[in-house]
């Protein structure tokens, strides 16, 4: 999958799981996504993906979770929690990503490659 914010485009490995087939069904996307935590973007979406939560521990940068069944959430710094998410995809080589998602609210493009 291909993740572009602004000019810089990253590349993800869409987990096999049920949401992330899902997830993937509904590509290409284009999210206004909003700053949460100085650590994540998120953003609603309208449908329900099937949620299968576990808790991961440590988040890492660049994991793309589901939080619930309809929170879409990209992460942007590494460290411990005690939420639960479903996986769907995580960004190959996070190098950048921080500052390609900046301080506020973003817009992120999903899709295939």
């Amino acid at each position: 999958m291909k993740i572009t914010i602004g000019t810089a485009v990253f590349t993800a490995t869409l987990n096999t799981n049920t949401a992330g087939n899902a997830f993937k069904a509904k590509l290409p996307l284009t999210l206004n996504m909003t700053e949460l935590n100085d650590n994540e973007k998120y953003f609603d979406l309208s449908a329900a993906l099937p949620a299968n939560a576990s808790n991961p521990g440590t988040i890492q940068t660049g994991d793309l979770l589901l939080y619930g069944s309809n929170t879409l959430v990209l992460f942007y710094k590494t460290f411990s929690t005690s939420y639960n998410y479903t996986r769907i995809a995580k960004v190959d080589n996070p190098t950048g990503l921080s500052a390609a998602l900046g301080s506020g609210n973003v817009t992120v493009k999903f899709e295939l490659q």
